[in-house]
C-alpha cells in the first residue's frame, strides 16, 4: 500500500516536471522569412558590392550578431580590406516600437556593434563612422512581426 502511494506520488512529481518545463521552454520558430524574431529573408537586402550584402539584422530590442550577421559582416571586412580607399557609414535602425530616444540609442548601440566587429577584422577605427536614424527610416512601413524584423538594421553604406 505504502509503495503504491509512493509510485504514484512519484509519476505524478515527473508529470508536472515534464508539463512545466515543456512550458517553460522558448521555442526558435523558422517561419518563411523569420528565424525566432530575426529577419533571414533576402528581398530588403541590397549589395554593398557584388556578393557583399549590406546590412545585418538584429532581434528585438538585441544588439548582439546573429549568425548570419558575422557572416555578413566578415564579408564586408574582406570587401574592405581589398578596398583601402574606401570609407563607411554603419547606419543603426530599430523598428516602430519605443520612443524615439529608444530607439535612436538603439540604432547607435546595433551600428557600433558592427563596427566593433568589423574592427575585430582589421578594419580601421578611421574607416567607419556611426549613424542612428532610429525608427525615423524604416525600409518596412507595416506594423508586424515581418515589418519589424526588417526594420531592426545596420546598413553598411559607402562615404566616399
Amino acid at each position: 500500500m505504502n509503495l503504491s502511494k509512493i509510485l504514484k506520488n512519484t509519476f505524478l512529481i515527473i508529470l508536472a516536471s515534464l508539463v512545466l518545463s515543456a512550458c517553460a521552454t522558448k521555442k526558435t520558430t523558422t517561419t518563411g522569412q523569420l528565424q525566432g524574431d530575426v529577419y533571414t529573408g533576402t528581398d530588403s537586402v541590397e549589395y554593398l558590392a557584388s556578393g557583399v550584402p549590406d546590412r545585418v539584422f538584429f532581434a528585438t530590442n538585441e544588439t548582439v550578431l546573429t549568425t548570419a550577421s558575422r557572416e555578413t559582416l566578415r564579408k564586408q571586412a574582406t570587401w574592405l580590406r581589398k578596398n583601402s580607399d574606401i570609407n563607411v557609414v554603419l547606419e543603426g535602425h530599430a523598428d516602430e516600437r519605443g520612443t524615439r530616444e529608444y530607439n535612436l540609442a538603439l540604432g547607435e548601440r546595433r551600428a557600433n556593434s558592427a563596427k566593433d566587429y568589423l574592427m575585430t577584422y582589421g578594419i580601421s577605427s578611421d574607416r567607419i563612422s556611426v549613424l542612428s536614424y532610429g525608427k525615423e527610416r524604416p525600409v518596412d512601413s507595416g506594423s508586424n512581426p515581418l515589418a519589424w524584423s526588417k526594420n531592426r538594421r545596420s546598413v553598411t553604406v559607402k562615404a566616399n
